[in-house]
């Protein structure tokens, strides 16, 4: 018997059972949209993470206080880096072109009867140049601003927008911690990273946010929340972080452990990308379990074939059809209702995913292989499901089968 008689006369027996072939399709239907989804999901989650660590800047390295250890076993930021610290880095690190040492605090931000409690950043003008930012308007902190402690502010997009709508905010004066500052620039907008808007941030001269908003808090010097270092191009991060860590250790006098850690770019998507990338497993695997209870129920479907058409099966074998025909003759229609419901499952997936993207900051793009991994994976689990039922029917005594019929 042809391949191709096989495949008519299984799309005969399937649109005969509109219904039941339908219902069983929709098992499949169903775990193919979820694999494809959560799949889809959390590659985008990834691709979204590596977007945003790409937006801190050009070969970016990130000297933060604290060992790992201190910053698990502690609500509060260890001081242990000053700003004499970020001036032996800019002088002593022969690999490094910039550096931005900044100081971070929530502070309630007044203008008129409007109040938010905001990121307030005290920086120096290399900001713009190591974290790649950009004044959208106005201008940014220049050295006088540091040397004289002026009172000037230059404001996230978003914050500018919430506190003066429809109006240039450039000259106006708004209050930090009850302290009165002039509006210079507002910066280009960034977007949010790991959850946090960059654009609602307020970034005042360095000495200014010590001297007059936070305190000097350390006894060693000006603390320092952050220093951002930009290497001179990408072969030069691990020279750059490794003359970071022993100028470090030689100023703080370290014999043990480090109070202090330089991460990468690198380092940080390393992590968010394991922490993603078993998101996406999980969320995959759970998945999965649908395309699995959709395998079970072609089986079940199958099995009740089989004995609805036991008579079907006698006659056929008794004017000359082999096992193999019957075999392949189940086998086939168990693949096709896998492997329709695959593609329609994939089809509903995709439109899904599209909907995600439209609504929300994920670059959904599903991979062609991914869809061909899914529809290829219902159309084995038709393949593995089908053949106990199969097998059944092709195995029947004909002479039985008639005479039970």
């Amino acid at each position: 018997m042809k391949i191709t008689d096989s495949i008519k006369m299984a799309i005969t027996t399937l649109l005969a059972n509109k219904m039941r072939s339908s219902l069983t399709m929709l098992g499949i239907i169903i775990g193919n949209a979820s694999v494809i989804s959560m799949i889809g999901i959390g590659q985008a989650t990834q691709k979204l993470a590596a977007d945003q660590f790409e937006s801190l800047g050009a070969n970016v390295l990130f000297v933060v206080p604290g060992s790992r250890e201190s910053r698990r076993t502690t609500f509060d930021t260890p001081k242990t880096l000053v700003l004499a610290d970020a001036e032996a880095i800019a002088n002593q690190v022969p690999s490094i072109v910039g550096v931005a040492p900044q100081i971070n605090s929530r502070l309630l931000v007044t203008y008129g009867n409007k109040n938010n409690n905001a990121s307030i950043m005290g920086t120096t003008p290399l900001f713009l140049q190591v974290r790649s930012f950009d004044v959208a308007q106005g201008r940014f902190i220049d050295e006088s601003d540091l040397v004289r402690n002026k009172k000037v502010v230059v404001l996230g997009s978003q914050i500018a927008e919430d506190f003066f709508p429809r109006q240039n905010p450039i000259g106006k004066r708004l209050r930090i911690k009850n302290v009165s500052f002039e509006v210079i620039g507002i910066m280009e907008s960034k977007g949010s990273f790991l959850g946090t808007n960059q654009d609602e941030t307020l970034y005042i001269p360095l000495t200014t946010m010590a001297n007059q908003i936070v305190g000097k808090t350390s006894q060693y010097g000006l603390e320092l929340s952050l220093i951002n270092v930009t290497a001179k191009d990408a072969e030069d991060i691990t020279a750059a972080r490794f003359q970071i860590e022993n100028l470090l250790r030689l100023r703080h006098k370290i014999v043990g452990e480090d109070d202090f850690r330089v991460e990468t770019q690198k380092d940080i998507l390393s992590i968010v990308g394991t922490v993603t990338g078993g998101l996406t497993m999980m969320l995959g695997a759970i998945a999965a379990i649908s395309l699995i209870v959709g395998g079970i129920g072609v089986m079940n479907i199958m099995l009740v074939s089989v004995s609805e058409r036991t008579q079907e099966i006698g006659l056929r074998k008794a004017i000359g059809a082999t096992e193999n025909n019957i075999l392949s003759q189940f086998l086939i229609e168990a693949i096709i209702i896998s492997a329709v419901g695959g593609l329609v499952g994939t089809a509903i997936g995709i439109g899904g995913l599209t909907i995600v993207g439209l609504v929300s900051p994920l670059p959904t793009n599903i991979s062609m292989g991914t869809i061909g991994l899914a529809v290829g994976v219902s159309g084995g689990i038709g393949l593995l499901f089908g053949v106990l039922p199969a097998q059944r029917a092709a195995k029947l005594d004909p002479i039985v089968a008639l005479r039970s019929a």
